[in-house]
C-alpha cells in the first residue's frame, strides 16, 4: 500500500495568539507539526505495518515546515513532502483541498490519505473532506481504528452514540480521532535519519496548477480588550462569620 499522512505546521499550544499591526502573531513561540496530525502518521504507521508498503508525508506550507516534516520521518515515515509557493500564502480550506489532491495525484498510485481530525490554528476540519470531494474517492471521518482486507478500508467511526463500522473501496480519504492510538516516539535513529533527509519541494507549476482565485483576507483584526481581575480571600473565625462576609461582600457588589 502506499498510505499518504497529510500534516500541517502549526504554532506550539502554549503560545500566546495575539494580533499585532494587523496580522496575527505567536511571539516566539516554536511551530511544531499539528498535534492531531501526529495520529494522522500514527495510523499511515499502523496500516504501514499490518499490509506493507510505504508512508509518505506531506505538507502545503511555507519552507519552514519541512521541520514538521521531519518530526514524521523521525516517527517513521518513508518520504515526505513539502508543497510551497508563494500563491500559496493564503489559502482557505477549499484551496487546501484542491493542492492536497494535485499532490496526491501527481505522487500517484496512492491507497489512503490519512487526516488528523483537525489542525490546531484554525480547527475547521473540513479539509479531509473537502481533498475526498476533489479526489471523487470515499471519505471515511472519526475513524478510531482501520482494518484493510482485500481492497477495502473497514473502519470503527467513533461517534457520540458509540461505535460505528462502516467500510469504503480504496482508494479513500480517512481523518482520524486519538483513539487511533497514541503517536510513537521518535527513535534515535530515526532523528537522526530525518535531519539528514532531503525533501523535496513541489512549487505549483511542478503540480500543473494555479494559486486558489479566492484567499482568504481578513479585513479587520485586533486581540480582545484586555480584562484586570483581582482575587479576594475571605476569613472568618467560622463558616457562618465567612458566610455573612460573603453576603454582605455581593450585596455591596451589587451582583444580586
Amino acid at each position: 500500500m502506499k498510505i499518504i499522512a497529510c500534516i500541517k505546521q502549526v504554532p506550539d499550544s502554549e503560545a500566546k495568539v495575539k494580533a499585532e499591526g494587523g496580522k496575527v502573531t505567536w511571539g516566539d513561540a516554536p511551530l511544531v507539526i499539528n498535534p492531531f496530525d501526529e495520529y494522522a502518521v500514527e495510523g499511515a504507521l499502523q496500516q504501514k505495518e499490518a499490509t506493507g508498503g510505504t508512508v509518505i508525508a506531506l505538507c502545503v506550507g511555507p519552507e519552514s515546515a519541512k521541520e514538521a516534516l521531519k518530526h514524521a520521518l523521525a516517527m517513521g515515515a518513508d518520504e515526505a513532502i513539502l508543497v510551497s509557493d508563494p500563491g500559496l500564502a493564503e489559502l482557505d480550506t477549499v484551496g487546501a483541498a484542491r493542492i492536497l489532491a494535485a499532490a496526491i495525484n501527481k505522487i500517484g498510485g496512492v491507497d489512503m490519505v490519512v487526516f488528523g481530525r483537525q489542525t490546531l490554528d484554525n480547527g475547521a476540519g473540513l479539509t479531509p473532506a473537502q481533498t475526498a470531494r476533489v479526489l471523487g474517492w470515499p471519505m471515511l471521518g472519526l475513524v478510531g481504528q482501520i482494518k484493510v482486507q482485500d481492497g477495502s478500508a473497514t473502519v470503527d467511526r467513533v461517534i457520540e452514540e458509540g461505535r460505528q463500522t462502516v467500510s469504503a473501496k480504496l482508494p479513500a480519504v480517512v481523518s482520524v480521532v486519538q483513539s487511533i492510538g497514541e503517536p510513537r516516539y521518535p527513535s534515535f535513529m530515526g532523528i537522526r535519519k530525518a535531519s539528514k533527509a532531503t525533501i523535496p519541494v513541489w512549487s505549483l507549476a511542478d503540480l500543473g496548477a494555479s494559486a486558489p482565485a479566492v484567499a482568504v483576507t481578513r479585513t479587520e483584526l485586533m486581540s480582545p480588550p484586555a480584562r484586570e481581575t483581582t482575587v479576594e480571600i475571605i476569613t472568618g473565625d467560622s463558616p457562618a462569620e465567612i458566610a455573612d462576609k460573603l453576603a454582605d461582600k455581593i450585596l455591596a457588589e451589587k451582583v444580586l
